[in-house]
């Protein structure tokens, strides 16, 4: 039978870098006041069956990630409709035939970027006057042509997302990081676009990131991803759950 569900990566992604298993996320979302949430329902999230969950659903995930609920891959504004889920309660799902069809002959990735990769971006700091290198241990996770990153908890200070789409050898898409509560931004949030050209290996990705600094002026600077490996499994994220660094 055909399967016409996307999976939703950006929930896995965000999922493997808190490092809890399925099992455990539905046990905070029931802590957080989603009573009915299980394994099963979890994996419904990430396999795209389910693509809008239910409103206590939405508030338990919201709560647990501490994200909101448009950065855990559900789209916003989808034609849905409410399906029975045979034990009195209802699921709010998305009906297929309301999505956009990807156009024909569109261009698809003969690789895969799944797995763990490090991250390396360097910046100009205006009021320091002095160019800083950043470093973080990510989890990319790839579908089709779109990947979502997200930084290793105790790889970095701050939390660093990315939203990609590959075409051939060439990554494009946005950037997000929320800098250190304690550090010298005080929590400050930053984000722009980025534009990576992949090697020959498949192992190396190098380009260029762009956005605003804090008075609203332009930066640009060097952004390499560098492969580690393919897993992405709770013990592959604690491996990598520490500080991150150059080479």
């Amino acid at each position: 039978m055909r399967n016409d569900h996307r999976p939703n990566t950006a929930l896995r992604a965000v999922r493997l870098s808190l490092r809890l298993s399925q099992d455990e996320l539905a046990e905070r979302m029931r802590q957080a006041g989603a009573p009915s949430t299980t394994k099963r329902t979890v994996q419904r999230y990430e396999s795209g069956e389910i693509a809008n969950p239910r409103p206590a659903s939405a508030r338990a995930l919201e709560v647990v990630t501490r994200l909101p609920l448009a950065s855990l891959g559900f789209p916003a504004g989808a034609d849905t409709m409410v399906v029975e889920d045979g034990r009195g309660g209802h699921d709010l799902e998305v009906r297929v035939d309301g999505l956009l069809a990807a156009p024909a002959g569109q261009h698809r990735p003969t690789g895969n970027y799944t797995g763990i990769w490090l991250s390396e971006y360097q910046y100009y700091s205006s009021s320091r006057d002095q160019y800083f290198p950043a470093y973080h241990h990510v989890v990319l996770l790839q579908h089709d042509d779109g990947l979502t990153a997200r930084s290793v908890p105790g790889s970095a200070n701050s939390l660093l997302t990315m939203d990609l789409t590959v075409e051939g050898v060439v990554v494009t898409g946005t950037w997000s990081e929320t800098t250190d509560a304690e550090g010298y931004y005080r929590g400050a949030r930053y984000h722009g676009a980025i534009q990576l050209q992949a090697d020959a290996t498949g192992l190396r990705m190098t380009g260029k990131w762009v956005g605003f600094g804090k008075d609203g002026e332009t930066n640009t600077g060097p952004w390499t991803l560098a492969f580690k490996e393919a897993g992405t499994g709770k013990a592959t994220m604690e491996k990598y759950s520490r500080p991150a660094e150059g080479g």
